[in-house]
């Protein structure tokens, strides 16, 4: 009789494990499938994370350049000490619970170190104050090229060379990759204009200064100044010219107010041992006086605008630029040909 049963005993314990088998396995799966859907959401997480932490950086920079560029349209404070006056204020202590904020440990300074510290010059010079234009500037506060003041355009401000000091003087900046444009009197024909493009190039050691007429592009006028290119520019045009103080900063624009400001403010700049900043303002009122306006100086210099330079030099109407003869060789060709 116990015989009989043991089937359906055994049959009862098989199904009963079948059950147990696909429970377990139904958990599996979803377990699997949890598992999967947390590293694709974790996956997405980090990605996220890491968008937002360049979003930041971005904005970071863009707050650090327009509270440099609000200093210094305002004039009183050093754009310099903006960074420690942040680090200070945020690297305060914070008060403890009972509302005391702890006290810092002060160190004592030697006298040398006080008369060290006395001595140091100021980064910026409070006897000169430059005026300079109200230009268009992007959602992010950056300049829209090209920048446009009268004769001059600017088309890029180039990179600050901190690690080289041929390429900043006390006064000024020599951006590499800097390009600019100027209409001036034309080196075939004085009494006619022409464009001249202005850049200042990586030359190693020292910068190289380039003056390039549209009228001539093959041949560059070189020089290790901006004087030095005015110089051979104002001699190619005419010996007259050569009376003329070069004014080769003024030519390329790179100590124009507007320009010089924007290369003061570029990255790079507070590492530069020898420049001393200089201080600007922004200059408002253009309509009321006219005679203050930067651009004005184009308009009497006889180096920098082409109708000053008529009006206090009378070149001579049948001077040409000096050409070179004709190949002979290239004219018999050409004979030959017809």
């Amino acid at each position: 009789m116990a015989q009989s049963y043991n089937p359906y005993y055994n049959e009862y314990h098989q199904n009963l494990e079948l059950q147990q088998n696909i429970k377990y396995k139904k958990k599996y799966r979803k377990l699997k499938r949890i598992v999967k859907d947390t590293v694709f959401e974790n996956a997405a997480l980090c990605d996220q994370v890491a968008q937002m932490q360049e979003n930041l950086l971005v904005v970071k920079e863009e707050r650090h350049f327009l509270l440099r560029k609000l200093y210094q349209q305002q004039g009183e404070v050093d754009p310099t000490m903006l960074t420690k006056s942040q680090t200070n204020s945020f690297g305060s202590p914070s008060p403890n619970h009972e509302g005391v904020a702890p006290k810092k440990s002060v160190k004592k300074r030697n006298s040398t170190e006080a008369l060290e510290t006395k001595s140091k010059p100021k980064r910026y010079c409070k006897a000169m104050r430059r005026v300079v234009q109200l230009i268009p500037l992007d959602i992010h506060g950056r300049p829209v090229f090209p920048i446009s003041l009268g004769d001059l355009t600017v088309y890029s401000l180039g990179e600050v060379v901190s690690d080289r000091i041929a390429y900043h003087t006390e006064d000024l900046i020599y951006p590499v990759g800097y390009c600019s444009t100027r209409m001036f009197a034309s080196l075939r024909d004085a009494h006619t204009k022409s464009l001249y493009t202005c850049k200042i190039l990586d030359g190693g050691s020292n910068p190289r200064f380039e003056i390039v007429s549209d009228s001539d592009p093959d041949q560059p006028l070189v020089g290790l100044s901006p004087d030095e290119c005015h110089s051979r520019l104002l001699a190619a045009i005419s010996p007259t010219l050569c009376s003329i103080p070069p004014r080769g900063a003024d030519f390329f624009g790179i100590s124009h107010p507007t320009i010089q400001n924007l290369i003061q403010s570029s990255p790079g700049t507070r590492k530069l041992a020898n420049y001393k900043s200089v201080r600007f303002e922004v200059y408002k009122n253009q309509n009321s006086d006219r005679a203050s306006s930067p651009i004005a100086e184009e308009e009497t210099d006889p180096g920098l605008g082409f109708s000053a330079l008529h009006r206090t030099f009378a070149i001579p109407n049948g001077y040409r630029i000096k050409e070179e003869p004709p190949d002979p060789n290239l004219l018999t060709f050409q004979d030959f040909l017809m």
